[in-house]
């Protein structure tokens, strides 16, 4: 009986190790994380869906093609490649760095990331009409050590001050939308120092730096790198740009609207003219003078890289001017026929704009000159570019 019993057990036992063994197989897939995308698999992978991409920080993205390694000009973005050496934008991902990630993981307030090899986890989708992640939900250094000079970690915890501008500025529009919002923000940015036509030449020298060199400014609607000295009326020249044109509401160039930097930015002397008073819409033929552009009868459509700085200053426009310093109320509607009425459109087209192209750190660069230096108002739309839908909707 007992060589019986012995008999039976042994195939048992043997049964039980062998299922126990396929158990143990089966697990280790699922314990086996997914490996990060490259850089070079992340600019081929822009669906909008969220992927973890690795990557050496090489700078600071401030313009579809420019990339700064130093003097950065806000903690707002980096720039991922696949080798610690690319100069290559082409071979970049400009990574969003929103306010609750900055203080780790921003080039100004961090410059040691520089040459670093992080995660960062996100929606991959275009940022600075460039390949890019955007909102991200997480950063790490490559191993999962912290950053080497930070002593804080970053969290998505709403950020408890308001990004690129003091702490209370809009404490008066806290959750505040539709027309509320509107006058709230109306009364925040109104109380603004105003300059003279004059003192705009000056004025847009420092507000549109180029980044990467002093002696000259960046062109609106272009993105070409001019000379400072080279403003004026002639061929070749850079003027002064309304972006809200001054025939829609007849305001000139007279203090206030007229001369309001918010919506002031350089331009070829050339690009201002074909541009002159016409609504913003997609479509028409190409503008030879700016690439990337186009323009029909009553439309402009600028180029991607410059389609939301166009909204948020519209959008700025139409708050700040609302007919009560005897200037017209400006507003924006869904036409492009507006002529010399105090309207421009076309506002389904300016949302979508505002959406397609966030603020870039250049744009929050200068919005931070025109606070600190001149007129002591922010544009609202760009520090918060949700504040759009949240008015016109």
């Amino acid at each position: 009986m007992p060589v019986s019993r012995a008999v039976r057990w042994k195939p048992l036992a043997l049964l039980a190790v062998t299922v126990a063994a396929v158990a143990l197989v089966l697990q280790v897939p699922s314990a086996t994380a997914t490996a990060p995308s490259t850089v070079s698999q992340a600019i081929g992978q822009q669906n909008g869906a969220s992927a973890t991409v690795r990557g050496y920080v090489v700078g600071q993205p401030t313009a579809t093609n420019t990339v700064v390694r130093s003097n950065y000009p806000g903690d707002t973005a980096l720039a991922l490649a696949d080798t610690a050496t690319e100069t290559s934008t082409a071979r970049m991902i400009y990574v969003q760095v929103t306010a609750s990630f900055r203080a780790a993981y921003g080039l100004k307030t961090t410059p040691s990331l520089l040459g670093r090899q992080l995660d960062v986890t996100g929606p991959l989708g275009a940022y600075f009409a460039h390949p890019g992640l955007t909102s991200p939900t997480a950063f790490a250094a490559a191993g999962g050590s912290p950053p080497p000079t930070t002593s804080t970690s970053p969290t998505t915890a709403p950020p408890t001050s308001t990004p690129g501008g003091p702490d209370d500025y809009y404490s008066a529009a806290t959750g505040k939308t539709g027309a509320a919002l509107k006058t709230a923000l109306h009364q925040i940015i109104s109380t603004n120092t105003k300059i003279t036509y004059d003192q705009v030449w000056d004025a847009l020298k420092a507000t549109d730096q180029d980044p990467n060199n002093a002696n000259n400014v960046i062109l609106f609607y272009t993105g070409v790198s001019q000379a400072k000295s080279s403003n004026g009326g002639g061929v070749g020249d850079w003027n002064r740009e309304h972006v809200w044109a001054k025939s829609h509401g007849g305001f000139g160039t007279a203090t206030g609207p007229g001369t309001d930097l918010q919506h002031l930015r350089p331009a070829n002397v050339a690009v201002n003219g074909e541009r002159g008073d016409k609504d913003f819409d997609d479509g028409g033929s190409p503008v030879a003078d700016a690439p990337g552009s186009f323009t029909d009868a009553d439309s402009w459509e600028p180029s991607d890289a410059y389609k939301g700085d166009v909204a948020r200053m519209i959008f700025y426009m139409a708050v700040r001017y609302e007919g009560g310093d005897g200037f017209p109320d400006l507003e924006v509607d869904d036409t492009v026929s507006n002529g010399s009425a105090p309207f421009i459109g076309r506002l389904s087209v300016l949302r979508q704009w505002n959406a397609q192209d966030p603020p870039d750190a250049f744009e929050q660069h200068r919005n931070q000159v025109i606070y600190d230096v001149y007129q002591h108002n922010r544009n609202p739309f760009i520090d918060h570019p949700e504040w759009v839908n949240a008015i016109w909707n």
